[in-house]
């Protein structure tokens, strides 16, 4: 069939946000991210795809790096990747594959040998260091044509090769353009391009958008632009305009940075307009984070501590608008909250994926609350090729959301009717660090808790999604819900119906009723458990609390006014 009659990878918007359509069907991305270099080997991956396949993974992220296609200037190879599709398409995976070209994590480390040693042709960075004294950074400076115009050719030329090779297959059905761009080491270039570009006037429609959409900026850029806002006409130089100093910095690369992605981008999107993103290293500092590994583990809190100009939050509009070729901007989330970054990037109601993360148990609860809460096209643990399936968290995960996941991207689409959540467990002091959900839904106030056991309390995660009335869907285990009428003239709220269900039809997202629960799993009726495979009965002789089955369940409450009793 000719590729003109088939339906290419692509983002369909929905209220509030978007969805990735496959074969013209809405596609939830259970995804996985392998080591940095896995994908350049086609024979080492024959080793990993059944192990994939068995952790009902459907999408790999992979790298594709520049050395590797173009290794000598204008000879393209691409016999190893097609042998990398091919090997996917056969095990039914889809492929996200990373573009490693100028950058990635900061740096220049996957550029041809052509690139790398030729400084005069591809000036490098200059870190500023204590005394005056300028290092030469490990990285192409983005001050000078001929590294974007190389990169934007040798990247079109992989997309042309994918619309070519893949194009009837859509095997590959997203690509990430670059990795974790910015500046490592200082807040900006200290080059003599660079010195040169900061010293003029800020560019006029850098300057416009910013006076123009002020009300629509990130509130973490606008704690940046004080000094912009209080200007009646701000023109000058970036320190005129902005200020001085490290975030003024941030701001001149990230709009640089950004205008060089996106030469790159639009260069590949011209040849196949498959959706096109970049990922993030995150600001780990001032972050109300999930842990308290040290910085050297992430960055700091600085421009250049991580790296400088990258879409964090502090310039994600200025990536937004000045790189329109990129469909969205994606963080990578390892250290920050999990729920805020979530919410954060979905800024501007861009798709929400998150291309890197933890890929323990800990991170893979975390996982409901992106599918659930902020309509998540997908998720992706980092590393998982060096994970056996019996002992990768996230197995048990994605089986569950393999089977829901029509549901899940039904509820997507109706905004507000689902909730993600996740429940960790108990501090060493049996404190519990997880507060319970309360949302209000259909004339009723539901509550989402960890589930009563007799003995310790375990972990939870899952979503729940409102039916309509007082019908709600139940997908996870380790948590309880209950509810209470918001009529003030009810006089009874209970549980009128609650059912384990089963998947009858994954395709379609069907649904059959396996068990009626309403006996000892609503606790004689005060709220519908939902246990762990393995509850604790904390010695009670009475085994009242079943372990956890389908992890599928229907609940609809109902209520009595005043009037009736």
């Amino acid at each position: 069939m000719p590729l003109e009659n088939v339906e290419i990878p692509h983002l369909r918007s929905i209220d509030r946000g978007k969805q990735l359509i496959v074969h013209g069907r809405p596609f939830l991305l259970l995804a996985a991210e392998l080591q940095n270099s896995s994908l350049t080997s086609a024979e080492f991956m024959d080793t990993v795809w059944q192990k994939l396949v068995d952790t009902h993974v459907n999408t790999v992220l992979g790298c594709v790096t520049w050395e590797m296609i173009e290794p000598v200037e204008s000879q393209f190879e691409f016999k190893e990747l097609d042998k990398v599709i091919l090997g996917a398409r056969k095990h039914g995976l889809r492929l996200v594959l990373l573009w490693f070209g100028s950058f990635k994590n900061g740096i220049s480390t996957y550029a041809p040998a052509w690139v790398k040693t030729n400084p005069k042709r591809f000036p490098r960075a200059k870190l500023r260091k204590a005394g005056g004294v300028l290092q030469t950074a490990d990285v192409v400076s983005i001050f000078h044509e001929a590294a974007p115009k190389s990169d934007a050719r040798a990247f079109a030329q992989l997309m042309r090769h994918l619309k070519e090779f893949d194009g009837d297959h859509s095997t590959v059905v997203m690509v990430q353009v670059e990795n974790e761009t910015g500046l490592l080491g200082d807040s900006r270039d200290g080059s003599a391009a660079a010195d040169e570009r900061f010293s003029q006037p800020v560019p006029d429609d850098l300057l416009t958008f910013l006076a123009r959409d002020w009300d629509n900026l990130h509130p973490d850029l606008k704690r940046n632009l004080v000094q912009f806002k209080a200007q009646a006409s701000p023109q000058g130089s970036w320190v005129e305009v902005f200020g001085k100093g490290p975030h003024t910095d941030e701001l001149f690369m990230a709009y640089h940075y950004a205008l060089y992605l996106n030469q790159v981008a639009a260069a590949g999107k011209q040849e196949y307009p498959i959706p096109l993103y970049t990922n993030v290293w995150q600001n780990y500092v001032g972050d109300d984070g999930d842990n308290d590994f040290p910085i050297v583990a992430g960055g700091g809190g600085m421009p250049g501590d991580y790296p400088s100009g990258g879409g964090t939050t502090t310039v994600l509009d200025i990536w937004q608008h000045f790189a329109p070729s990129l469909d969205f901007i994606s963080p990578d989330v390892y250290l920050n909250d999990y729920a805020t970054s979530c919410s954060k990037y979905r800024h501007r109601d861009q798709p929400l994926f998150i291309p890197e993360q933890r890929r323990d148990e800990y991170g893979a609860r975390r996982i409901w609350t992106a599918y659930g809460s902020y309509q998540a096209i997908g998720v992706s643990p980092f590393g998982i090729d060096t994970l056996e399936p019996e002992s990768n968290p996230f197995t048990r995960h994605y089986a569950l959301l393999e089977l829901v996941s029509q549901i899940v991207l039904e509820a997507q689409r109706r905004p507000g009717s689902s909730v993600g959540f996740f429940f960790d467990e108990l501090a060493a002091d049996g404190s519990d660090p997880s507060k319970p959900i309360v949302r209000q839904y259909g004339g009723y106030e539901i509550t989402i808790e960890r589930c009563f056991v007799f003995g310790k309390p375990g972990p939870g995660c899952g979503m729940v999604i409102h039916l309509g009335g007082g019908k709600f869907l139940l997908i996870g285990w380790g948590f309880q819900v209950r509810a209470t009428a918001l009529s003030p003239t009810a006089a009874f709220t209970g549980i009128l119906r609650f059912e384990e269900k089963v998947v009858a039809n994954k395709e379609t997202g069907e649904l059959k009723t396996l068990r009626v629960l309403n006996g000892d799993e609503t606790r004689s009726g005060v709220f519908s458990m939902m246990p762990n495979e393995d509850p604790d009965y904390g010695g009670f002789p009475i085994c009242v609390t079943i372990p956890a089955w389908t992890m599928i369940a229907e609940l609809e409450f109902y209520s009595l006014d005043e009037s009736e009793v």
